[in-house]
């Protein structure tokens, strides 16, 4: 299955005691949990594209599967890593977090953040 699309989300587990974890300011925190946000994935061979529209904030990463590459976390900082795909997960790891993208069917997207066994949970619906 194809990864490209857009997405909106649909439901959170545990935003706000993650986003607290991880380090979020509490003015974003607060801005953040009722955002629907949007997530719009452009896939190009081994190639992604990822935006995530949460009100006015904008966030998008752009990387080719085994390649580091610089990506911002969702706290803005710019780390390097690797994202790695196993079928129809993406996965990598940011500052100690645990990241993974997956398309549980062709219209669902679960992406869930893990840090220090907590863990954060959003599922998107293809529009």
């Amino acid at each position: 299955m194809s990864f490209s699309g857009k997405y909106q989300m649909e439901s959170h587990d545990n935003f706000e005691s993650f986003m607290e974890a991880v380090g979020l300011p509490d003015e974003l925190i607060q801005e953040g949990k009722d955002i629907k946000s949007i997530s719009e994935i452009e896939e190009t061979g081994d190639h992604f594209k990822v935006t995530v529209t949460t009100g006015t904030k904008i966030l998008t990463n752009s990387f080719t599967i085994g390649q580091e590459t610089e990506l911002e976390s969702p706290t803005g900082e710019k780390v390097n890593s690797v994202v790695m795909r196993e079928g129809n997960k993406l996965t990598t790891i940011l500052n100690g977090i645990e990241y993974v993208t997956e398309l549980t069917d062709a219209n669902t997207l679960v992406n869930t953040m893990t840090l220090s066994g907590m863990s954060y949970k959003r599922t998107s619906k293809r529009m």
